[in-house]
């Protein structure tokens, strides 16, 4: 496999893990964002439970996502097979 062709799949992979680490702290804010001021969602959401199991929910997968991306981000420049299939 030629050099090029490497050097661009490990910035393609480190382009695709920021994205994914910002989708991540998107979700948290929103979650953050749900959980601190409700009183927006629940027009949309009738039942207050529902609404702070979604909060907590967001924030939960939003802070998966992000040390995903981040740990990702990380094996991509550094190339940590390790890092990469975690």
């Amino acid at each position: 496999v030629p050099m090029g062709v490497l050097s661009c799949v490990k910035y393609l992979m480190f382009i695709f893990n920021v994205l994914v680490f910002a989708g991540g702290t998107c979700l948290v804010g929103v979650g953050v964002w749900v959980a601190v001021d409700p009183a927006g969602f629940q027009d949309i959401v009738a039942a207050r439970a529902v609404l702070s199991a979604g909060a907590w929910l967001l924030l939960a997968v939003g802070i998966a996502l992000s040390l995903l991306g981040f740990l990702g981000c990380c094996g991509a420049l550094r190339r940590s097979r390790p890092l990469l299939l975690l």
